[in-house]
């Protein structure tokens, strides 16, 4: 009995997937980095609150509050798991954080300028005030960044881990 509760105790968890951790970092990052676009726009820092992804959707006056916003933040959540696989299938192993932060102006172009006709509570960037434009490209590069440095991080050590033997003893 004994030697089958230390066996036990010597098990190691199998490691999470590269690509699941991926995942998880966009969409913590999406909800964090969309809580503090939130929170500039409640302090006037921007024009534009989370809940602009919804806005094109007839599904009742509910998006247009706080609500509403909770909601396009989870959803903007949701989105950023593609946003940061993308990241991972294609930039994991740069090792520079500014690729990342390149990774967030690329975001922010796409958005404001591919997506903007989508998007028809958007205005055109021309239209926005200068402190919406500085606000939001300021929280795409930090997200970026977080994104871009976490996912190259975490490839990194995984890549380390395969190269140094183990020396705990335990196997």
């Amino acid at each position: 009995m004994m030697k089958d509760s230390q066996l036990e105790q010597n098990k190691r968890e199998r490691p999470m997937a590269l690509w699941m951790k991926a995942a998880i970092t966009g969409f913590v990052g999406g909800v964090f980095w969309s809580l503090l676009g939130y929170l500039a726009y409640f302090f006037h820092f921007t024009e534009l609150s989370p809940n602009m992804l919804l806005l094109s959707w007839d599904i009742g006056d509910w998006k247009h509050g706080k609500t509403g916003n909770y909601i396009a933040i989870f959803l903007i959540g949701v989105l950023s798991i593609a946003v940061a696989l993308l990241y991972y299938v294609l930039l994991r192993k740069q090792k520079s954080m500014w690729v990342g932060v390149g990774y967030g102006l690329v975001l922010w172009v796409l958005v404001f300028y591919v997506v903007n006709p989508m998007l028809p509570s958007l205005r055109p960037v021309t239209e926005l005030e200068r402190n919406t434009i500085i606000t939001t490209i300021c929280l795409y590069v930090l997200y970026g960044l977080f994104i871009g440095y976490s996912i190259s991080f975490e490839a990194q050590e995984n890549e380390r881990q395969k190269q140094t033997p183990n020396t705990t003893g335990n196997e």
